[in-house]
């Protein structure tokens, strides 16, 4: 789009829209682009963006689909077996599909807004805490029995809860320093460099097992997945339980590790 160009026009190619919508401080960003969005969804959504800009919808508009298809995910946790769970897989690359999409949308229009990224956070928060919290009912399966299947249902909140807390300190990072006066953190490995050397170490050994990185969405239904197919032979819900279990303490000690990796890095200092 050229100066000048009204945000209604449409691109006159693919070419032209990714030189819009998907400029390099966009592909080359260090910690908010999803490994799945490099890997293909970014060759795939202009495509996607391409029609949605055909339409009336807005950038919001496509963020509130976003969500829609992030629920749905969950929802489609609770069909027992392993279809349930390829489902929720699918559905899950969808929606990190049509996430790339309203930014698309929103830079193309020029639609950005701070309620944009508030749609965006509530979209990413609830779909990675229903996750949990339908595999906590799949693992106790149906029909419950009270009280022992509450046990899986609990881990399960529990799961969501630690999730969003770990989601959650990046953005008081944020919050902690639009409180002081400091100024936006940009998107660059630079700013996570840790002060100690010792901490440097162990995250450098955490690489080789990135347990930390399996609790977004895309991960976790790749994980539940994997863990429905283990189940069809070895006897559902116990794989599940088993995983739930492993998770729990996993899922602790990445939030600490998070938590510690920010207080020993640049972005809390002043």
């Amino acid at each position: 789009m050229t100066p000048g160009t009204p945000a209604s026009a449409r691109p006159a190619s693919i070419a032209e829209l990714r030189a819009v919508a998907q400029p390099p401080e966009v592909r080359l960003r260090a910690n908010a682009e999803h490994w799945t969005a490099s890997l293909y969804l970014r060759d795939i959504s202009p495509y996607i963006t391409w029609m949605l800009l055909k339409t009336r919808i807005t950038a919001n508009g496509v963020t509130g689909l976003m969500i829609l298809v992030g629920w749905s995910t969950a929802a489609a946790l609770l069909i027992p077996g392993v279809w349930g769970a390829l489902l929720a897989l699918i559905l899950g690359q969808l929606q990190m599909l049509v996430d790339c999409c309203d930014g698309e949308v929103a830079r193309w229009r020029k639609e950005s807004s701070p309620a944009g990224v508030f749609l965006d956070k509530v979209g990413h928060y609830t779909t990675e805490a229903l996750i949990p919290i339908a595999f906590g009912i799949r693992a106790a399966a149906f029909p419950f029995e009270a009280p022992a299947d509450l046990l899986w249902t609990t881990l399960g909140l529990l799961l969501a809860l630690i999730i969003v807390l770990n989601k959650a300190l990046n953005d008081m990072v944020h919050v902690a320093r639009a409180n002081a006066g400091l100024t936006k953190l940009s998107d660059t490995r630079g700013e996570k460099t840790l002060t100690s050397s010792r901490l440097a170490q162990v995250r450098r050994l955490a690489r080789f097992l990135p347990f930390h990185r399996l609790y977004h969405s895309v991960e976790l239904t790749i994980l539940i997945f994997v863990t429905a197919i283990l189940g069809s032979f070895l006897g559902e819900p116990l794989v599940d339980r088993v995983v739930l279990i492993v998770l729990i303490p996993l899922s602790f000690l990445a939030l600490v590790g998070h938590f510690v990796a920010i207080m020993a890095s640049r972005r809390v200092r002043a």
